[in-house]
């Protein structure tokens, strides 16, 4: 995993982006996404385990399962939104991008890989996409039925129940692009 400022410089989406202004776990934290390095699905059954994960499934993002939808696919996941429930990916082979806002809105750009697991609160504005390679497998966990329901960015989103109780949590504790 690295994490570190977006460079918001034009460009394919699937490139680094990287400001080279890097962003600690524990800065990730106060945002409310947490990360694990799990080397084995055990770590991985431990965490759903104590998080209450019951559902999981397995899903390959790349052009050669998706075919002529792939392109508009990644575009899709690209676009900023939010979940009403945690988002949790466990890498299971390549690679992507998760780009979570900051408390000063400003983008911060994880990379995952192989044995990398990631919990992105309820609430937070996201978006997501593989990088130039174009290719990843990942393990999503749910606390229950498996759902993946984007609700994308907009002014009437910020009265969102969801959303106020992830900025309310985040109160405490401000990560800005200084």
């Amino acid at each position: 995993m690295k994490a570190y400022w977006y460079d918001n410089e034009s460009g394919d989406q699937r490139e680094p982006h990287d400001s080279s202004r890097s962003i600690s776990t524990s800065a990730l934290q106060e945002l409310g996404v947490l990360y694990y390095h799990c080397p084995n699905v055990s770590s991985v059954n431990d965490i759903a385990q104590q998080r209450s994960y019951k559902n999981r499934d397995e899903i390959v993002v790349c052009p050669s399962t998706m075919g002529d939808v792939y392109e508009a696919k990644v575009k899709s996941f690209f676009h900023e939104h939010l979940h009403e429930d945690e988002e949790i990916r466990y890498i299971l082979d390549g690679a992507g991008y998760f780009d979570v806002r900051s408390e000063g809105d400003d983008w911060v750009r994880i990379r995952l890989e192989k044995d990398d697991l990631i919990i992105l609160p309820a609430g937070i504005y996201h978006r997501f996409t593989t990088d130039s390679d174009n290719y990843i497998k990942a393990m999503r966990l749910f606390k229950e039925e498996p759902k993946w329901t984007p609700l994308n960015r907009a002014p009437e989103l910020e009265e969102n129940e969801v959303r106020r109780e992830y900025l309310h949590s985040r109160s405490i504790g401000a990560v800005t692009a200084n």
